[in-house]
């Protein structure tokens, strides 16, 4: 997902996105709420840094009805840090969830991720109560971590994966 796709759906320029992914945008996806939680850096920022800020991120498309859609996003919250960890954050819109998208999406990227040089571990946050989301983190190998503070929301669950079943490591000589 490039500066030019995350313009379009950040100023709320639909048939940009669709042009851009060559895809069919849903109808409320994303929504301002999703963005918000989702996306936690301004635009101005990404536009600062972009090859920093859109480290791994991707937009999920799947064939519908001879029809492609975009039915999610995944998102790092930056290249990896100076311990060699990226936050991953992702949303299936709504009428998408339940058919097994996020899990595809978030295991492909996470094995991607720790392939990259510098990654060495991938973290991803959620609430306890959001079980569809602590269910993807599991399915994928992710193992919780930790706890963190949501500003607004409460405690969050930390899950993370340092090595990925989908991932070759190099044999030792």
């Amino acid at each position: 997902m490039g500066l030019p796709i995350v313009e379009a759906v950040l100023l709320g320029r639909r048939s940009d996105a669709e042009k851009l992914t060559g895809a069919v945008m849903p109808d409320r996806w994303p929504n301002p709420e999703l963005v918000e939680r989702a996306f936690s850096m301004t635009l101005d920022a990404v536009r600062q840094s972009p090859e920093t800020r859109l480290w791994g991120a991707r937009v999920l498309i799947a064939r519908i009805s001879e029809e492609r859609r975009v039915v999610g996003s995944l998102v790092y919250k930056g290249a990896p840090d100076e311990d060699g960890i990226v936050e991953i954050a992702y949303g299936i819109e709504e009428a998408s969830q339940g058919r097994g998208y996020a899990t595809e999406g978030v295991g492909a990227s996470v094995a991607w991720a720790l392939a990259q040089p510098g990654a060495r571990a991938v973290h991803a946050s959620t609430f306890a109560w959001h079980y569809a989301s602590v269910r993807v983190l599991e399915k994928v190998g992710m193992a919780r971590v930790g706890v963190r503070d949501h500003d607004t929301m409460g405690e969050m669950l930390v899950f993370g994966i340092s090595h990925h079943p989908w991932v070759a490591l190099p044999r030792r000589q």
